[in-house]
């Protein structure tokens, strides 16, 4: 399923991806098109659609945000069909783009929802280095935490920030076994301290005057943290941090869902650091 919808009198595109199951998409994630540069490509079961809705475009590039399969599942699709086309990453993203079923195996709730990518071949681009367009320059910023590979990329004359999977808005209850929360928020308040005037997420809503909502993100992660890391303090096993700071089960059966992959434990044990964690009983 794909929606696709302007924002700043046109001059950005945004397309809503997602496979569709009984009829409804589940488990959305957003690409964007901005003056030729295409910033992610969905998942491999959203391909078709996301070429068929570029075939009349001009596509001078692609950046990836990162390297998880619902962000670069159409970019081994649209190099083969176009010469020369040129897909951007971080250098930690490169191995996996080049060959994702062995560099990132997928457990098959993913495979299910996402699908397998196909290969393709990128380029590396690094903190502060800039992708240009005809009209825009986009500066990187590194932003790990989400993936080791994440990066944003902000427009300065313009104030966008695209800001791939770091920032989503509510209050997070549950975190994947892979992801860094210290990370993540030394990540936003780095962007943070941008002058953005617009965010553009790959899924959530875009906002205007993004800077009160990614200073609550901050807080609320923050304070979230003090409150695990006292009770663990206070001798506290993760079970009991989980059902006391997080409440009950994630909705539709998420965290069974997954094998556990996402879940409100995995999140616990980030702030705890996972080494420490690992050694805690379930």
């Amino acid at each position: 399923m794909l929606k696709s919808t302007p924002y700043a009198d046109g001059a950005v595109t945004r397309f809503d991806l997602a496979r569709t199951i009984l009829g409804r998409g589940r488990y959305w994630t957003s690409a964007y098109l901005v003056d030729g540069l295409l910033i992610d490509t969905g998942c491999a079961h959203t391909a078709p659609e996301l070429v068929s809705a570029l075939s009349e475009t001009v596509l001078d590039g692609i950046v990836n945000t990162h390297s998880h399969e619902d962000h670069i599942g159409a970019n081994g699709v649209l190099q083969r069909q176009r010469a020369g086309l040129t897909i951007r990453a971080h250098p930690l993203a490169l191995p996996i783009l080049a060959d994702p079923r062995n560099e990132q195996p997928l457990q098959r709730y993913r495979r299910f929802m996402w699908g397998w990518p196909a290969p393709s071949h990128g380029r590396p681009i690094a903190d502060g280095d800039l992708v240009e367009t005809g009209r825009y320059r986009f500066r990187v910023l590194h932003t790990p935490g989400h993936s080791p590979d994440h990066v944003c990329l902000y427009e300065p004359a313009q104030g966008w920030l695209f800001t791939g999977d770091l920032f989503i808005g509510g209050q997070d209850r549950a975190l994947g076994s892979r992801y860094d929360i210290w990370a993540i928020i030394a990540s936003l308040k780095r962007i943070a301290a941008l002058p953005a005037t617009v965010l553009f997420p790959a899924a959530a809503r875009v906002r205007e005057n993004p800077a009160e909502a990614l200073t609550e993100k901050i807080a609320y992660l923050e304070g979230l943290g003090e409150k695990i890391l006292a009770l663990h303090e206070r001798g506290w096993r993760v079970p009991k941090i989980v059902h006391e700071l997080l409440g009950g089960p994630l909705p539709m059966g998420i965290e069974i869902a997954t094998q556990g992959h996402f879940s409100r434990r995995w999140l616990v044990l980030s702030y705890l650091n996972s080494n420490q964690g690992e050694n805690e009983k379930n």
